[in-house]
């Protein structure tokens, strides 16, 4: 089975709290929408207090052009992507030595905010020793769902290749797809929730040599590490309305369905109990929900569907508190969050996230 050995983590410099999102959401929509303050209310209520962007605000007071856009993604993506694999394979409170890049099998890159070709990974390896052999795999437009559905395509892979180390790279700066003159109530939700980020996974298969170093070089303040024990995609037909991305001459709109809580309570939980009932468990048998925060209602969706404890969704609120909605990254910063503090050995966790199609992906991990 594969193992999760590390997470690193990278956010832009820009900070921006919610009473700045505040007045500048206020500026900008005011003259569009008689409810104003019924919408801002809902942005003061999000329950974020913070979270990082790509760009100075003032950026975002001008229009800019998809191409514009699109070179600052590729920059930013680039810097940010080697950020978040250099902490991940020097991650001293994961893993007991260094990893270098040349140990590294495959990368697969995720992203849906910005378009490159040679993709991201390419430029990444341009400046970073990777073996000329590396496989990439790049995956576009999983959106939200993205960080679990690359940690379930990697641990195929490595099922398929038990000696290999893979590299699960998240890169999303959905701040960059603001559009300034979009008045719709989509647009203007996205802008009070949507942040940016990277996070890289570290997934080896149980022949992995740095397995095997792990192992050897146990000792008392060795962290447990998830290993994958099975994943399930879920596709819900016709139903592509939900989520996702209008792609335009300016860039990409945001299509975001105001009833994505109420799918998610009808929906969700019979693909969790299907998933659950493989291994004879029920969802009161998962220590860890390692649950993509898409926003304070989408968490409270999970709470009610799955018949959660509070105290199982406090990680993901912890995240969506302090960095917003980083769309695919943002599942691997709950993981992060959980592995660097409340795991132990024989713990169980469900990943979950859910994205544009519109769909489901679920991880099984058990802590060793």
């Amino acid at each position: 089975m594969a193992q999760i050995l590390s997470v690193g983590l990278s956010n832009p410099p820009y900070e921006v709290t919610q009473d700045t999102t505040r007045s500048f959401v206020k500026r900008l929509f005011s003259e569009h929408h008689a409810d104003i303050e019924r919408l801002l209310s809902i942005v003061q209520n999000g329950e974020i207090d913070r979270r990082y962007v790509s760009a100075p605000l003032a950026w975002f007071d001008k229009e800019h052009t998809f191409e514009e856009k699109n070179k600052l993604f590729i920059e930013m993506a680039t810097h940010h992507g080697i950020k978040a694999i250099d902490a991940c394979l020097n991650a001293k409170h994961f893993i007991r030595e260094s990893i270098g890049y040349q140990e590294i099998d495959a990368i697969f890159f995720i992203t849906s905010t910005g378009i490159a070709t040679p993709t991201i990974d390419a430029k990444i390896m341009n400046h970073c020793a990777f073996s000329q052999h590396t496989k990439r795999i790049p995956i576009w437009g999983i959106g939200c769902a993205g960080g679990v559905s690359g940690v379930s395509r990697a641990y195929e892979y490595c099922r398929a290749y038990p000696a290999a180390n893979v590299l699960v790279l998240c890169i999303e700066l959905c701040s960059l797809t603001f559009q300034k003159n979009d008045y719709s109530k989509s647009n203007l939700i996205g802008a009070s929730l949507f942040a940016d980020g990277a996070a890289c996974v570290l997934v080896s298969g149980e022949r992995s040599k740095l397995v095997e170093r792990e192992k050897s070089t146990q000792n008392s303040t060795n962290k447990a590490h998830p290993r994958i024990l099975d994943t399930m995609s879920t596709f819900m037909p016709d139903s592509e309305d939900v989520m996702g991305w209008d792609v335009r001459n300016n860039g990409l709109y945001v299509i975001f369905s105001k009833d994505i809580p109420t799918i998610i309570r009808s929906w969700l939980s019979p693909n969790v109990e299907k998933f659950l009932n493989r291994h004879s468990l029920k969802s009161d048998d998962i220590q860890h929900f390692v649950a993509h925060p898409g926003g304070k209602k989408v968490i409270e969706a999970y709470y009610e569907a799955l018949s959660l404890p509070s105290d199982k969704t406090l990680p993901s609120r912890t995240i969506l508190r302090n960095y917003g909605n980083m769309s695919s990254p943002t599942v691997i910063f709950v993981l992060e969050s959980i592995m660097n503090s409340s795991a132990k050995e024989d713990d169980l966790g469900l990943m979950l996230a859910l994205g544009p199609g519109f769909s489901s992906e679920l991880i099984l991990l058990e802590w060793t």
